[in-house]
């Protein structure tokens, strides 16, 4: 089912850490059918400050899976990336488990155990917004984004006449997201 690309940055993947890594991430097979092939993408990074990263990614046919965690323990941040992953996993399944006995079609890509289901609360829209895009540019998007106080921001790109979105990444820095 899984299969496993494990790679180090400023780290020696051990086989000690190969094991745990694959013995933690296999733990999620039970949520796929028999059939589901894929490769699971794991990257561990150490960096100076003596801070370990883990980012693991699952590409699977119907989703994407993706999580990434930093702490000062290897092991730690193993578990906590795949903590994270089973949470997606739930939250996808539970989303696509009720759409299905809405409309009455099987969705074959997820064991069925109602037991581990999460609750209608993790799902639920508590707020909608009806924005208007103003016509600029990506710095002006970012100067807009700070002075609100937002992690991203929606905008009207002034020179492709395009939306675009720029958003604060988990290390300061800023993303453009532009949408075809």
């Amino acid at each position: 089912m899984l299969t496993f690309n494990i790679r180090g940055e400023n780290v020696e993947v051990t086989e000690a850490i190969r094991n745990y890594v694959i013995k933690r991430i296999s733990k999620l097979e039970k949520f796929f059918e028999d059939n589901v092939q894929a490769i699971a993408h794991v990257n561990l990074k150490v960096y100076p400050n003596r801070s370990y990263k883990v980012e693991v990614t699952i590409p699977l046919p119907f989703l994407t899976l993706r999580a990434e965690e930093t702490s000062n323990d290897m092991y730690g941040s193993i578990d906590l990336v795949t903590d994270k992953l089973e949470r997606q996993i739930r939250k996808y399944k539970t989303k696509v488990n009720r759409k299905s006995r809405e409309t009455g079609m099987q969705t074959p890509e997820f064991v069925d155990n109602d037991d581990d289901e999460a609750s209608d609360d993790d799902l639920k829209i508590v707020r909608t917004k009806q924005i208007s895009l103003k016509p600029m540019d990506s710095e002006e998007a970012v100067l807009q984004m700070d002075m609100l106080g937002h992690d991203f921001f929606i905008f009207q790109d002034a020179d492709t006449d395009g939306t675009s979105v720029v958003y604060r990444r988990k290390d300061g820095r800023y993303g453009l997201i532009e949408i075809d």
